[in-house]
């Protein structure tokens, strides 16, 4: 099964009330969603060896969505399967000074897959877009020019981004980029549910409840970003939230079509290669 209907369609201006959050496609339970998911993992494992070995290509897999959207959980439960040798994790917390020293993108840059690799940014440079959109007060930490005009800011930002995007891409490193759409109603039962039990609670901050005040403003800036910077190279997919399981299988699936049309294989030995492994072979073999 392909989830295309979740992709936002490059040039086109959305409405996050056309996708549902709970939807579940074709699945009517968990449990029917769940051999997907195993055998996809499989897939999976299978697929990230291949980019590994034949080392042409990186996968990013860009994650934003409001707090609780499940983007840990995600990354746990799909990438569970691959070698943790070939896949990166970065989440990216508020810039140090260092960083804010630099252009917007630079730490973003610094932490890109390797060829061969998957890189996962838990949050990424959309934060650009997205949390210094609703709160403008942060780019007076990024001492941009005077010259720089908020009122072109974020259109600049996303033709940017956009080129960037294209840039990676045309050098080898697929982009895969995943909204995680959850509805407000399912976030503040994910919210108590962290307060409620003891486990939890470390997930828990109160700046996550302070934020629900500004969820209209941050539900428009999510709109203004797939709209914008939804590309032919690097198109966004609204994953329905609601659900983890959903979210889950959803993922798993475009990741897994997405490297299987890259024709992924073992690189074929050359002649001279073929004669140095019969040689070793043989070595080895002879050993007492």
């Amino acid at each position: 099964m392909k989830f295309d209907n979740f992709q936002v369609p490059p040039g086109k201006t959305i409405k996050l009330k056309d996708y549902s959050p709970a939807s579940t496609a074709h699945f009517g339970s968990k449990s029917e969603a769940q051999q997907k998911l195993i055998d996809d993992i499989g897939t999976l494992s299978d697929l990230q060896a291949k980019l590994y070995a034949e080392n042409t290509y990186g996968l990013l897999i860009v994650l934003q969505g409001i707090d609780g959207s499940g983007k840990d959980g995600l990354i746990k439960h799909v990438m569970s399967g691959v070698n943790p040798s070939g896949c990166q994790v970065k989440s990216f917390k508020v810039p140090s000074y260092e960083e804010l020293d630099h252009d917007y993108l630079w730490r973003y840059t610094r932490a890109l897959p390797e060829r061969g690799n998957i890189g996962i940014f838990n949050r990424s440079y959309y934060e650009e877009v997205l949390v210094v959109r609703v709160h403008p007060e942060l780019l007076r930490a990024q001492r941009l020019p005077r010259a720089i005009k908020h009122a072109v800011l974020w259109a600049d930002r996303y033709r940017q981004i956009n080129h960037f995007e294209r840039y990676l891409v045309e050098n080898g490193i697929v982009v895969l980029k995943f909204f995680l759409h959850l509805s407000k109603e399912e976030q503040k039962r994910r919210f108590l549910a962290r307060l409620e039990s003891h486990d939890k609670n470390w997930k828990f901050s109160e700046a996550d409840v302070k934020e629900r005040a500004f969820w209209d403003d941050y539900m428009s800036a999510y709109e203004d970003m797939l709209s914008h910077t939804s590309t032919v190279e690097a198109p966004w997919h609204v994953i329905p939230a609601d659900n983890k399981w959903f979210t889950r299988v959803a993922a798993a699936d475009i990741i897994v079509n997405k490297l299987t049309s890259l024709g992924l294989s073992y690189p074929d030995m050359d002649a001279a290669q073929e004669i140095a492994l019969k040689n070793a072979k043989t070595i080895l073999e002879s050993e007492g």
